[in-house]
């Protein structure tokens, strides 16, 4: 897959696709996503609101038990904060590229972190796209929707 960086600013992202509120973009299906986010309610809002739009959700809270649970859970798409602890989102996603192979994971950060070189280091790490915090749900959903997932 080749690299794709998605940095979305929200306004320009609502006022074009306000009329796709509530439902996602093409009818997509849900998808197997797993969330991780150091911050509990930043991780459990984002999952509750991911799977209120048809997806089934696990979360995770550090770099450890993201692993863990992408092994079990064997997500499509993992929604992955770079700053954890226990292993960074870096670590983690270098892990899961070489668990997963084959092209069968999509890895997105979702993080505050903006530089360009937070920006070249998750792409260096094996992430898909990188997205900034905060992102809103309409974002997310149009993302999932263009999916293609092998």
């Amino acid at each position: 897959m080749a690299w794709s960086m998605a940095r979305i600013n929200y306004h320009a992202i609502v006022m074009v696709k306000e009329t796709r509120i509530g439902r996602r973009p093409n009818h997509s299906p849900g998808r197997r996503i797993l969330v991780v986010d150091d911050i509990a309610d930043v991780a459990d809002t984002l999952a509750m609101l991911l799977t209120a739009t048809g997806h089934q959700t696990q979360v995770a809270y550090d770099g450890p038990n993201a692993i863990t649970a992408a092994r079990n859970f064997r997500p499509e798409v993992v929604l992955l904060d770079i700053g954890l602890p226990g292993m960074s989102g870096l670590g983690v996603a270098q892990q899961l590229r070489r668990e997963f192979k084959g092209g069968q994971l999509l890895v997105v950060a979702v993080t505050g972190y903006d530089q360009p070189e937070d920006r070249w280091q998750s792409k260096e790490a094996g992430f898909d796209y990188h997205l900034v915090k905060p992102v809103s749900p309409q974002v997310l959903e149009e993302l999932l929707g263009h999916l293609a997932i092998a």
